[in-house]
């Protein structure tokens, strides 16, 4: 099967592009070694002919300066891909243009996606594509991957393509250096070092990849001497420099001249029409709330805009959900009670396996609603304005707007986000963020809230969960100002970020994006969670005799353990009363996933009734009204705010581990994060009492 390497600049529409291509067939795993995310797909031809496409990590360069751009640099050379397609912003021709110089370089095969050209032609531009291709000496392809446009056209060319062997050429060997070049080529060439052409332009820049390769080893003396003799002219200093500029004059003189604009270029595009509101210093940062507050109340809200009788989205797709699990709760019982199910059985499979894991899928669908809300407003280009506003914020605390992006991403899952802080630039930006993230509300976090606030503020559902959402993103400010005056002391790093044109977002990548999401939630339900209840809801039924106690008994296993714990937990107001242990373990479960924390209080503030269940709908009314007597409203909120700002889950603190490679680092993090929940829960509750809640 030919394999394909999707390479271009972020923002480019290179993750569009792999959608369009591999739809359904793409999974997303690791590159070894690494935690940077490869993402892998099967394109199908209408031929019938399987392609694998490889999503490369966004780069602007082939320097080793990024982990980003290292991974897909050793892809292109090392893993020798049939094809490279090189996706390049049509918009922005010139930027995008200076990867490709590179990639020409080397001995693969390239063909170039003009991704875009809907923009292009909307604005009444055009680009002379033959004459491009011309100057390049590859196909140039236009299309525009979020319609899917060309794409059929664009695979049909890269087939052709893959079969015809190419050598890497430079645009440099037209230029002053062209002489130094061809030297280093030949000595390269005398002792078969692939891709001559790339390694030797990188060599002359004293790339340190490029350096340290293996198969010059043992010629590195010879190497050197090439090197030290070329360097003796003058002309040579800084070549890196004088490589770069090149390679930007090559695009000026040669590429730039095959675009027609029709709009000058001191006119305003529509997105630049947009962005002097929405970016606007004064209206900037209400218009992001005004934003975030509407994707809350579509989600959340019990009446859309104050209408009784007109649930958000969110709410009436949940209670689907409540209604699809109730249907087989009642039918799993029903098999049950014919078979002569003991009621230990009952209890495990009702209570137990259905009540727990079933609490979390009931609150699946919003959480799904609150992802296609975000991701709509990431695909339009709007979110990438957001960082760029809080940016003016975060420099106050000692981060810049850059930072604001693997925050965003802790909305979606700190794992990512926690890995996502390798690009920043800093070391110091890098731990504060990473440190800061959890406190980010992941999605795995949101069936905890709509529980909560459907026991105890069923009418404000929509501020409550918006009110955790800035709790945790005030408790970061307040604690990255804290971490730069204590811990780090750096300058601040300067902000330079590309904004992308608005765009519609694509349905069909809107409705990829949730799927994945909700396998990860099935999944996730189908094994960690379930697993975590099935413990559970043993270790809550028995004591350390083995003998069955029942469900929620102070003398289970979980019940003397919890029990121990409580006075580290009981001046935040959650643990009073004989149950309050009942908290603490949902607590600790939450770190296997946040999502075990209902499940665990799904199986402990057990409904049933004498080992029969009760009718679904009443049973969750009556584990709502449970949970109703046994938080006050200032309770209720102090044990959300701690699960919010605690410790994450295990695979986030795995991942902060590897990203922070130090032991002393992680205990850090670990003893900051557990500080930090326990002051803010602390505060909330005493508050609250005071204030009458």
């Amino acid at each position: 099967m030919l394999q394909f390497g999707l390479a271009g600049n972020p923002n480019c529409g290179k993750t569009a592009l792999f959608n369009e291509l591999t739809g359904s067939t793409a999974h997303v795993g690791n590159w070894a070694g690494v935690t940077v995310d490869r993402k892998e797909g099967t394109y199908k031809s209408k031929n019938g002919e399987n392609v694998g496409i490889i999503d490369l990590p966004g780069i602007y360069s082939l320097s080793p300066y990024t982990p980003e751009e290292i991974i897909a640099r050793n892809f292109i050379i090392n893993d020798t891909p049939d094809l490279i397609i090189n996706i390049i912003d049509a918009t922005n021709l010139e930027r995008n243009l200076y990867l490709t110089t590179q990639i020409l370089e080397i001995d693969c095969p390239v063909v170039i996606a003009l991704n875009m050209m809907d923009i292009v032609e909307k604005q009444g531009d055009t680009i002379d594509i033959d004459g491009l291709s011309s100057i390049l000496g590859v196909p140039v392809v236009p299309i525009s991957a979020l319609t899917g446009k060309g794409v059929d056209k664009l695979m049909e060319v890269a087939i052709k393509t893959a079969s015809k062997k190419r050598d890497g050429k430079s645009i440099l060997m037209n230029s002053p250096i062209k002489d130094a070049i061809v030297q280093v080529q030949t000595l390269l060439e005398e002792h078969n070092i692939p891709h001559v052409v790339f390694n030797a332009v990188k060599l002359l820049e004293a790339d340190s990849i490029s350096l340290e390769n293996p198969l010059l080893s043992d010629h590195k003396d010879e190497l050197k001497a090439v090197l030290d003799k070329i360097e003796e002219n003058d002309i040579y200093n800084d070549v890196e420099a004088i490589v770069a500029d090149l390679r930007y004059k090559f695009i000026t003189e040669y590429c730039s001249p095959r675009i027609n604009r029709k709009r000058a270029v001191t006119e305003l595009s529509t997105s630049d029409k947009f962005d002097k509101v929405l970016t606007n210093k004064f209206l900037g940062i209400p218009i992001f709330l005004v934003f975030m507050f509407l994707v809350f109340h579509f989600t959340f809200s019990e009446s859309l805009f104050g209408i009784e009788g007109l649930p958000s989205p969110g709410v009436f797709l949940q209670g689907l959900a409540e209604s699809g699990v109730g249907i087989f709760s009642d039918f799993v019982a029903g098999l049950l009670e014919t078979a002569g199910a003991s009621d230990w059985v009952f209890g495990f499979v009702i209570d137990g396996i259905i009540g727990g894991v079933g609490a979390v899928l009931s609150f699946v669908p919003q959480i799904l609603c609150l992802f296609l809300f975000l991701s709509i407003l990431e695909d339009s280009g709007y979110m990438a304005r957001a960082a760029f506003i809080m940016d003016q914020i975060f420099r106050h605390f000692g981060l810049s707007g850059r930072s604001f992006l693997p925050l965003l991403m802790g909305f979606g899952c700190s794992v990512p986000a926690i890995m996502g802080a390798r690009t920043l630039e800093n070391d110091r930006d890098r731990k504060i963020t990473m440190l800061i993230v959890p406190f980010f509300s992941c999605g795995a976090k949101l069936p905890i809230y709509a529980m909560f606030t459907a026991a105890l503020f069923k009418e404000n559902s929509d501020l409550v969960v918006f009110g955790m959402y800035l709790i945790g993103i005030v408790t970061a400010v307040i604690c990255a100002i804290i971490l730069k005056k204590v811990v780090f002391k750096d300058e601040n790093a300067p902000f330079i970020m590309e904004l992308p044109q608005y765009h519609c977002p694509r349905a069909k990548s809107l409705i990829l994006l949730l799927w994945e999401k909700l396998k990860g939630y099935l999944f996730r339900a189908g094994t960690v969670i379930l697993a975590s209840t099935i413990v559970i809801w043993f270790l809550s039924n028995f004591s350390f005799r083995l003998e069955m106690v029942g469900s929620g008994s102070a003398e289970s296993i979980l019940g003397v353990f919890g029990n121990i714990l409580v006075p580290f937990f009981k001046p935040l107001g959650f643990v009073n009363g004989n149950d309050g242990w009942k908290a603490v373990v949902a607590i600790l479960t939450g770190l296997i996933a946040k999502e075990a924390v209902v499940s665990t209080m799904g199986v402990l503030y057990n409904p049933s009734i004498g080992g029969d269940a009760l009718e679904d709908d009443i049973a969750r009314q009556a584990l709502l009204g449970i949970i109703a007597v046994s938080f006050t409203p200032a309770s209720a909120i102090a044990f959300m705010a701690f699960n919010l700002l605690s410790v994450p889950c295990i695979a986030a603190v795995s991942a902060a581990r590897a990203e922070l490679n130090s032991k002393k680092w992680t205990a850090f993090a670990i003893l900051f994060w557990i500080c930090t929940a326990w002051i803010v829960s602390f505060l909330i509750y005493n508050i609250g009492t005071l204030l009458g809640f």
